[in-house]
């Protein structure tokens, strides 16, 4: 999967897999973590927010089930 560099001060690279709705965020700190049955929507405004790491604070880490991956 592609993963797309992002300009945020704590994210570093977003992908997600329409296939199975996974979103995986990779971040700053070398840590990386898939969300699973996030839907295209949700992915979708996460890209395109003017924040990535708000967007995603209040839309994604805690409403979806989630596992690090490193």
């Amino acid at each position: 999967m592609e993963m797309i560099p992002v300009n945020s001060s704590n994210l570093a690279a977003i992908g997600y897999d329409p296939d199975s709705a996974v979103l995986y965020i990779e971040f700053k700190d070398g840590s990386a973590y898939e969300y699973f049955d996030v839907p295209q929507h949700e992915y979708d405004g996460l890209m395109a927010a003017d924040s990535h790491g708000t967007y995603a604070h209040q839309n994604i880490y805690k409403r979806y089930r989630q596992n690090k991956i490193r």
